[in-house]
């Protein structure tokens, strides 16, 4: 062989072919497995909703509170808490509408704002979500307290993922 011979190179075409063929081949494999398409597989459930609806709940309370002087209940709506990971429309409530929360489209939260009396005689409200995500009868709760001075506490969670 001469040095200066051109060197048989594979063509790329043939390696990207090759490539495809083995991506398409992985999808087909684990479509077949799972007995859906990847496009109807529904994405697990997720608590984001939640946590971005109590604080923004809370934020609403408070903004009514503060241009109209009292603070008010409100919910639960929807009035069924959605089960099994499903999404529910979000109905109109004249308080909820009121306050300025409206959650766009489907939930899967039920929301709730409760107000009581502390043991001081100050309000303390509550902003919560429930959901039921594996239909079993227990619910997530996720809830913000709001104090008189309208400062938040962390968002609790009891029994994630229910």
């Amino acid at each position: 062989m001469a040095w200066n011979a051109p060197v048989r190179r594979r063509p790329v075409h043939s390696i990207l072919v090759a490539v495809v063929l083995a991506v398409a081949a992985g999808h087909l494999l684990v479509t077949q497995c799972s007995g859906r398409s990847p496009a109807t597989q529904a994405a697990p459930p997720s608590d984001a909703e939640a946590r971005v609806n109590v604080l923004a709940l809370c934020d609403a309370v408070q903004a009514y509170r503060d241009e109209h002087g009292v603070y008010v209940t409100a919910g639960p709506t929807p009035k069924e808490v959605p089960r099994g990971g499903r999404a529910v429309a979000f109905p109109q409530d004249e308080t909820f509408h009121r306050i300025g929360f409206e959650p766009d489209g489907k939930v899967h939260f039920q929301y709730q704002v409760v107000v009581q009396e502390s043991p001081v005689g100050e309000p303390e409200v509550s902003c919560i979500a429930r959901s039921d995500f594996d239909g079993d009868g227990l619910n997530s709760l996720y809830r913000v307290r709001l104090d008189a001075n309208g400062m938040t506490t962390p968002i609790e969670v009891e029994r994630e993922g229910e």
